[in-house]
Formats: C-alpha cells, sequence, structure tokens
C-alpha cells in the first residue's frame, strides 16, 4: 500500500482526504490510501523523518506551508517565490521535493471566470497564502495590485516583495481593511481565514463588476461571498482553487494524470455545494 496524506493544525476540516480518496478510485488506483494528521511545526520534522518508503507525498497546509521548506531536498521555482510549499514528493533517494501547487490552483480556478486579461487586482490579506494568490495572479496578466490587510505593515511587506519579484508588477498600493475605495479592480482575492469572514464581507461596495475568489470554502457561501454575489461579482468559491491544487498534487505523487471532474464532484457534496 503506498501512502499519502494532508498534514497541518488544525486539519479536522480539510477536504483533501475526500477529494483525494475519489481521485484515486476514479483513475483505478487500488494501492492508495490518503489520510490526515494533525502535525504543528515543532512536530512537523520529527514526523516527516520517522515516514517509512511507503509514503510517497504529502499535501501541507497551515501552519506548516513555510517550515516545510526546511525539510526539502530540492524546492521548485514556484515554492521558492512564494516562500511557501504546499507539497512534498518523495523521491527515488528517500528525500522530498518541495513545491506549490496553490499557485496553480488559483489560475485555473480563476482564468475560465475572466472576461480578459485583468490589468489591476485586489488582495485581500497578507499571509503565506498571499504570495501564492499573487504569483497566480501576475501569471493571468495582473500588472497593478492593491493589498488591504489589517496590518498595513505585513500589507506593506507582501506589496514590497511583489514588485521586486520580477514577476510583472509594475505599480502597486497598500490600504487597511476598511471599505474598498475602488470599484476599478478586474479581480479580489481574499486570503482572509473564515474568523474573519464578516469583517471582510463589510468592506465590499455596493456594485462591483469584478471578478472575486473567496480561498475559504468551508460553510459556504462565506459571508463575503453573499456580499460579493449582492454586489454583482462573479463568485468563485475556494472549493474550486482546492480541486485544482488537489489535482496537481495528485499527478505529482501518483504520476497518474488527476480525474478533475470526479475530484471537484466528491468535493462539493463534501461540502454541501450539490445543485
Amino acid at each position: 500500500m503506498l501512502r499519502a496524506a494532508v498534514l497541518g493544525s488544525p486539519v479536522t476540516h480539510s477536504l483533501s482526504p475526500v477529494l483525494h480518496r475519489a481521485g484515486y478510485a476514479a483513475a483505478g488506483l487500488t494501492g492508495w490510501e490518503y489520510e490526515r494528521y494533525d502535525v504543528d511545526v515543532a512536530a512537523l520534522p520529527g514526523f516527516v523523518a520517522a515516514l517509512d518508503p511507503t509514503w510517497r507525498g504529502l499535501s501541507l497546509t497551515m501552519p506548516l506551508k513555510v517550515a516545510a521548506l526546511e525539510l526539502a531536498t530540492t524546492v521548485s521555482e514556484v515554492a521558492r517565490r512564494a516562500g511557501a510549499a504546499n507539497t512534498l514528493v518523495r523521491r527515488e533517494d528517500g528525500g522530498w521535493d518541495a513545491t506549490n501547487t496553490d499557485v496553480v490552483g488559483v489560475v485555473e480556478a480563476l482564468a475560465p471566470r475572466l472576461a480578459g486579461t485583468p490589468e489591476r487586482a485586489l488582495v485581500l490579506g497578507a499571509g503565506a497564502t498571499a504570495r501564492s494568490c499573487v504569483l497566480a495572479l501576475a501569471e493571468l496578466g495582473v500588472r497593478t495590485l492593491t493589498v488591504r490587510a489589517r496590518d498595513t505593515g505585513r500589507a506593506a511587506d507582501l506589496l514590497a516583495w511583489a514588485l521586486d519579484a520580477g514577476i510583472g508588477l509594475r505599480n502597486g498600493s497598500v490600504a487597511a481593511l476598511d471599505p474598498w475605495a475602488t470599484t476599478r479592480d478586474d479581480v479580489v482575492v481574499s486570503t482572509v481565514p473564515p474568523d474573519g469572514g464578516a469583517v471582510v464581507a463589510a468592506t465590499v461596495p455596493p456594485e462591483h463588476p469584478g471578478v472575486l475568489l473567496d480561498v475559504v470554502y468551508a460553510n459556504w457561501p462565506t459571508p463575503l461571498a453573499r456580499a460579493a454575489a449582492a454586489a454583482g461579482m462573479t463568485v468563485v468559491p475556494g472549493l474550486d482553487m482546492l480541486v485544482h491544487q488537489a489535482a496537481a498534487q495528485f499527478t505529482l505523487v501518483t504520476g497518474t494524470a488527476a480525474p478533475v471532474a470526479a475530484m471537484a464532484a466528491a468535493g462539493r457534496e463534501a461540502a454541501g455545494m450539490l445543485g
């Protein structure tokens, strides 16, 4: 039996086991199992070191995405730029390759909903996930970025990194997490965790013609998603990002093309988003 799992703390909410197990079933991979383990930053090195050769891949959620970089034999370019890895793939020599599939998850979730190349984007929040989202937005064509966060110092750091990272962004601005002063942004991505949902929802203007991706996927629709829909925005659920990042992990770990439709259907059912 070959093994994979999602690690994080807390991790009981994670839909990754649902997605990957559905992928195994649809792809006919009967010799694979996927679990979840509550592991914090302090316990991560010991947990990984104790894994036997049957372990082929690990999905990493918060707060492990930065710490995972220290355990890797190699770090992909996208993970290096993001400063975060959400995936560890076992190497033939027993080591681990670290990569980041959150970026492609955001790209694949947003691309079908965009009418054209987005020029301006707004990112809400300035944590580890925000860097991956900024990289994805730049890949989609965004050149002007606004970062809004409760901690404007962290927002300024994120913007400075983005403008200096050589990813195509040309200018930007920083603001507090208060009502949006502009509706000119083509796309908005919220990386604010669930406990900040009501605060973020209150920042949405009465009308907005853009696209919103809320990376939260539990208890959908979130307060932010409801407020954005009421403002006329095209709303992309965080589950779409989750499915596409999981599909990229699935392929990297198993060497088999991911059955994305089956994984998405399982995710929708588990999240109560049928219909």
